[in-house]
């Protein structure tokens, strides 16, 4: 039994070799970075970075689509639609532009990450699905119970 479950264990990854770096590059902080992040910073084109007054609208820009798409996010929280997503979409587009809204999408995309790996453990998925079973068992004898006591009666009174 031990046997099956080391072989579904997760493997460490491969070491990853170090590349060169172009002539005047620094070396990656490895707490400000992972090996394959791009770098923090603006990504407006090079032409309005080159104007303060047209960065600055650009930023002002970013800013307000960004924060209508957060809005409309937070909107469908309660309502019918993908409100985590499009809050996570407008955090995205602030991405573009300003370096907390990229550290807070890379934390997230990290914490996401960690919480598939947490979820493909099989000692997790064994776990989860007995808590399932557990839940649905006793939402089908509180079902019967129901259905047993008061009957199959429809709460707005039709007569068949």
């Amino acid at each position: 039994m031990e046997s099956d479950s080391d072989e579904r264990a997760p493997k460490p990854p491969e070491p990853i070799e170090p590349k060169e770096l172009s002539e005047g590059a620094k070396p990656a902080d490895p707490e400000d970075q992972g090996e394959d992040e791009k770098p923090l910073g603006s990504k407006a084109p090079e032409f309005i970075k080159r104007s303060r007054t047209l960065h600055l609208g650009w930023q002002a820009g970013v800013f307000l689509v960004g924060l209508a798409i957060v809005v409309a996010g937070i909107i469908m929280l309660p309502l019918p639609g993908p409100g985590w997503l499009v809050i996570f979409a407008g955090m995205a587009v602030w991405a573009t532009e300003f370096i907390w809204a990229q550290l807070v999408l890379r934390w997230t995309k990290r914490k996401v990450t960690e919480a598939a790996q947490r979820a493909l453990d099989p000692r997790v998925r064994r776990r989860n699905i007995a808590l399932t079973t557990v839940g649905l068992v006793i939402c089908g004898a509180l079902l019967s119970a129901y259905l047993w006591k008061y009957g199959l009666v429809m709460p707005w009174g039709i007569d068949r």
